[in-house]
């Protein structure tokens, strides 16, 4: 039924179809096909020649699991995760990992967009387990579907990426376990299991809640506030769209400026960072680092969609015109190229591109270097670009530059002895040539619709 499933697929998908894996027969066709290649999930599809026998999330693979007493690998991602790719690469990938995990587990295969009510529960297991999530999440499974062991990302091997225990060790390690101490293993289940219960399900209230949870919230921010770079102190730092709107509002009605400025200043200075996409719009995922400079490059629809609310609430507030300016360029940056010509949104775009060179590479698609800058704009314009953008003799990401303004405006134009609006203008044109540009080059690894 199965093998009858996967020829009609085959069949429907054509000869055009180009399997994405690095196991090819001579032919050019994949050597492995497993279950997910039936999927209709871009996440899913990414995997479907994996030499992992995936499962989708269903019935099968748990009676399979109960059928052969083994526990389940869960592995929950989503198709523009870039630490997904780099897993998928490292440990999907490789033939004796995937023999491995064929050969002692039950592997499913989940898309948190397609399923966020499975991302949820796991979610908040790995959460409990290890006091913070992400993606991929990877989660060890009873056949009943109780978690006993999880995490996100882990290495192939130990050692790689300083890591003293890979990923083959620990599926060697929970096998044994699993089969040796299985009341322990069950026992566990069952308490997480209880755990997660309780964190997905709200305390019954008696009382409506009243100003003191807010003024209570207010100064929890304050005291996590991060008073030079705005946002949450430390990294990594996501964009702040729903607290800042709540701090315009607690100002309106308390008159607190303290709240008026932490809003300010964040919103300032996340979208003159990096994480920002100063030539085509839209924000990045999230900052790896305190000051916002080098992010996850793919970038979110629902970010995007929060934060053009939040820089518009911001001009209507202060009448701002760069937070204007900004809330326009992200609606511009989400009606370009994140809208398919069927009408539909993007979820996400990927923060990986492949290269001139056929290589995978994050970020590369949305940075420069300096010849770059150079052969697009000549020199006298990119003289003021890199004088704007900060883009000095070293770069800041992988070789490249990320393009970032920590300077006003006002204070570039007196360095570069040009008025404010001619270095305005010449940022305005730059930028439409270095978008025009960037378009040209290979796209991204891949998107998400929604």
């Amino acid at each position: 039924m199965l093998k009858n499933k996967i020829q009609a697929m085959k069949k429907a998908r054509g000869s055009g179809y180009q399997p994405r894996t690095r196991h090819l027969r001579p032919g050019g066709t994949a050597k492995y096909t497993n279950r997910l290649f039936i999927e209709s999930s871009p996440y899913l599809l990414q995997h479907a020649h994996n030499p992992v026998d995936w499962y989708p999330w269903g019935a099968e693979a748990f009676q399979a699991a109960r059928s052969l007493d083994r526990p389940v690998l869960l592995s929950v991602g989503y198709s523009t995760c870039h630490w997904c790719h780099v897993m998928e690469e490292e440990s999907f990938e490789d033939e004796e990992i995937a023999r491995f995990i064929n050969e002692n587990y039950i592997a499913i295969k989940v898309d948190r967009e397609e399923r966020p009510d499975i991302d949820a529960i796991y979610m908040a297991a790995v959460q409990a387990l290890t006091g913070r999530g992400g993606w991929p999440m990877t989660v060890w499974l009873t056949p009943d579907k109780k978690p006993f062991f999880g995490g996100t990302y882990f290495p192939a091997r130990d050692g790689d990426r300083g890591a003293p225990t890979g990923f083959l060790t620990v599926l060697k390690e929970i096998t044994d376990a699993y089969h040796q101490k299985k009341d322990l293993i069950n026992n566990s289940g069952d308490q997480l299991a209880d755990i997660v219960a309780k964190m997905l399900t709200p305390d019954n209230g008696t009382d409506l809640p009243g100003a003191d949870i807010l003024h209570r919230a207010m100064e929890t921010y304050q005291e996590r506030y991060d008073p030079v770079h705005g946002g949450i102190k430390g990294a990594p730092k996501f964009p702040s769209s729903l607290p800042v709107r709540l701090f315009f509002r607690y100002h309106r009605r308390t008159g607190d400026e303290k709240m008026l400025r932490m809003a300010v200043n964040t919103l300032t200075i996340m979208a003159a960072g990096g994480i920002y996409d100063h030539v085509g719009g839209g924000f990045h995922r999230y900052a790896t680092d305190a000051t916002w400079l080098v992010p996850h490059f793919e970038k979110m629809l629902y970010d995007n969609a929060l934060l053009a609310v939040a820089y518009l609430e911001g001009y209507q507030v202060t009448g701002h015109h760069m937070f204007a300016q900004t809330a326009k360029e992200i609606l511009k940056y989400v009606t370009g190229e994140m809208t398919s010509p069927e009408g539909a949104f993007y979820a996400a775009t990927d923060a990986d591109a492949i290269t001139p060179s056929g290589e995978r590479e994050e970020g590369w698609f949305f940075t420069w270097t300096t010849a770059e800058l150079e052969d697009v704009l000549g020199s006298d314009r990119a003289r003021a670009v890199r004088a704007y953008y900060s883009v000095g003799n070293i770069p800041n990401f992988e070789n490249r530059h990320i393009l970032h303004a920590p300077k006003p405006i006002k204070e570039v134009a007196h360095q570069l002895n040009i008025s404010e609006n001619e270095l305005k203008k010449i940022l305005d044109e730059s930028k439409t040539r270095l978008y025009e540009k960037r378009q040209r080059r290979p796209r991204h690894f891949g998107t998400k619709k929604s």
